[in-house]
């Protein structure tokens, strides 16, 4: 999964304080896996029919759940872990605890896999990106 953090961040917490929360991790806060996966939508809702976090299936700190459908028309719903995400099912809200799918580090990598349409408008978008940064370096 990609790991959203500034290295200057880091270099701030390098060192642990004598009696700070951080000591032995107590109190550090896990990642909200429903903000991750609204971040995960937000990202790529341009490229998909629909995508939207499942107010249905539970989500928690380390886990949540993600309805998305494909310009094919196609419904998945994904599951977000630190694992990454992969479909668990192939309609909204649907878990089928015996489906076998491999996680994907990213969102674009398991749409990659789906979507030939996502391929399609994720490119086009990258084109229209670059032209527009062209633009801007020539005035």
């Amino acid at each position: 999964m990609e790991t959203d953090y500034n290295p200057m961040e880091l270099s701030s917490m390098s060192g642990f304080e004598e009696g700070s929360e951080l000591n032995g991790f107590e109190g550090t806060d896990m990642k909200d896996m429903r903000l991750e996966a609204e971040a995960v939508v937000n990202d790529v809702l341009f490229a998909v029919n629909n995508m939207f976090v499942s107010k249905s299936l539970r989500c928690a700190d380390d886990v949540a759940y993600i309805n998305v459908e494909t310009k094919e028309r196609n419904r998945y719903c994904l599951e977000l872990t630190e694992a990454g995400l992969k479909v668990v099912g192939y309609a909204f809200d649907q878990v089928d605890d015996h489906l076998q799918t491999p996680y994907h580090e990213t969102v674009y990598s398991l749409l990659d896999t789906l979507s030939p349409a996502y391929r399609e408008a994720f490119g086009n978008a990258l084109l229209h990106r670059l032209e527009a940064l062209k633009r801007d370096g020539q005035s």
